[in-house]
């Protein structure tokens, strides 16, 4: 199989953790006889910096032309000040995944048995902890209207949410169909009892559960979801919710795995789909090769899963990243007394060997 792949690094530790799932692929296709071919491009604070636009022409044309999109991580505390549509964030990577029609951002969260003790919850609390959180990622607050106006008081603000049945309806669907492949259990989250935009949620979302009546279905306040994730998170299989929640709620789960680090993330729903950790580019670390890269490893196992349909590929991956941690390599985000302390690269490595080796 021959495989092109957009690599868009961008800003912070991108540059550092991208060529290690870069790695890993590579090791993949020396096992099975693949041929990924990578090709690199600019995004956010990089590309602002370099051309003065955070999504140049060429790297959209360059990701509508790839079978997948792999990326590192944008943004950083150098272009917080500037008019929102330059800001990295919101002038690269909403409108990436907007024009690629990505409306649907898949986070596992699985807790690994080596990294228990990294977690600050107690081990009974979260051992065998296995979500699937699953972000609406076209609509809501982040692409709705917003406006500054001057009052005689001072300014004012908005930010609108905005939702219509047919993108509740494609969501919802993808998260039943989803939940059927697994524990058959769809917890819905919203904010029913204050939103409207919510409440049109909740109804869209009954209705639809009754084509899938082999779909255990229930509901969820988000600031009740908060408090069950660190509660008792075992009770949650997948879980589906709007923009901002899924946002915020994935952040929040990340702990029960020990790391940001550790969060994976898939965002489908177009033609060709796009990769990359669920963390930020952490300026604070850039170029001291700290970052922790298995975030962005697993998301180069998503992309074989769903995108190329690789699946024993992407297991090998997975496997290949559990056995690297029970043999106690750390990066520093996750490292616990006893461990042996690596840096970004050479967890790479590490990972990619266990790839070759395995049988």
């Amino acid at each position: 199989m021959i495989c092109k792949i957009a690599s868009l690094p961008g800003d912070g530790i991108g540059a550092e953790i991208v060529p290690e799932a870069i790695k890993a692929l590579q090791a993949v296709g020396r096992k099975y006889g693949h041929e990924f071919i990578f090709t690199e491009a600019l995004i956010g604070g990089a590309a602002l910096d370099a051309v003065g636009v955070p999504l140049p022409e060429e790297t959209l044309r360059l990701c509508r032309e790839s079978d997948a999109v792999l990326l590192g991580a944008i943004g950083g505390p150098k272009w917080d000040n500037l008019p929102v549509h330059l800001r990295p964030e919101a002038g690269s990577l909403l409108p990436l995944r907007k024009e690629l029609g990505l409306y649907a951002n898949l986070r596992p969260v699985v807790l690994y048995d080596a990294l228990i003790d990294a977690s600050t919850l107690k081990k009974e609390v979260i051992q065998g902890t296995d979500i699937l959180v699953i972000r609406e990622l076209t609509g809501g607050l982040y692409f709705g209207e917003k406006k500054r106006e001057q009052t005689p008081t001072g300014q004012i603000a908005v930010d609108t949410l905005v939702y219509t049945t047919e993108e509740i309806t494609r969501i919802a669907r993808l998260a039943f169909e989803t939940a059927r492949k697994r524990k058959k259990k769809l917890c819905s989250v919203d904010k029913a009892n204050v939103l409207e935009s919510s409440r049109l949620w909740r109804e869209t979302v009954t209705e639809l559960g009754r084509e899938y009546p082999d779909v255990e279905l229930t509901h969820m306040y988000v600031d009740n979801c908060a408090m069950q994730l660190v509660r008792w998170p075992k009770q949650f299989d997948v879980i589906v919710t709007e923009n901002t929640f899924g946002d915020i709620l994935t952040d929040q789960a990340s702990m029960i795995s020990g790391s940001l680090g550790m969060l994976a993330s898939a965002s489908i729903g177009g033609k060709v789909a796009l990769y990359e950790p669920s963390h930020g580019s952490a300026p604070d670390i850039a170029g001291q090769k700290k970052a922790n890269p298995i975030a962005t490893i697993l998301s180069a196992a998503l992309m074989l899963r769903y995108s190329f349909n690789l699946e024993k590929e992407a297991q090998d991956i997975e496997k290949a990243i559990v056995r690297v941690l029970d043999k106690g390599y750390r990066t520093a985000d996750i490292m616990q007394e006893g461990g042996i302390l690596v840096n970004t690269e050479e967890m790479g490595d590490r990972i990619a060997e266990e790839i070759l080796e395995a049988k």
